[in-house]
């Protein structure tokens, strides 16, 4: 699996599902160009899957589309969500980020080798 899902990310995002399409959304999670560090994180829901761009999973019974492309970045990612007193947030451990931003929206990743990618 790609990506890990905690389950208190779980039950926020089915939540956040709730007035969707059941039946076609799917959590859509990814990386995109930009932020302080190189790459920023992209979490959204989507209803469109191409299947030869993207993979489909589930992860903790959330469907899921990854960009296969993004996939050497993002595997062994978990995404979890957290709630304090100044409310709450999705937070992302990455383990092939190498640097991330303070508050975490971005990062830079590793190459397949294990050295840094240029931005």
């Amino acid at each position: 699996m790609v990506l890990n899902i905690t389950d208190n990310a779980r039950l926020q995002i089915l939540e956040m599902m709730k007035d969707e399409d059941k039946e076609s959304v799917r959590l859509r999670f990814g990386v995109k160009g930009g932020g302080c560090s190189g790459l920023s994180y992209s979490l959204g829901f989507d209803y469109e899957v191409n299947e030869d761009l993207d993979l489909k999973e589930e992860n903790n019974g959330i469907p899921v589309t990854i960009f296969k492309q993004d996939i050497p970045v993002i595997e062994g990612t978990t995404i979890d969500f957290k709630q304090n007193m100044m409310g709450g947030g999705f937070t992302i451990d990455n383990p092939n980020a190498i640097i991330s931003c303070g508050c975490g929206s971005s990062f830079k990743a590793k190459d397949r080798e294990g050295t840094p990618e240029s931005c």
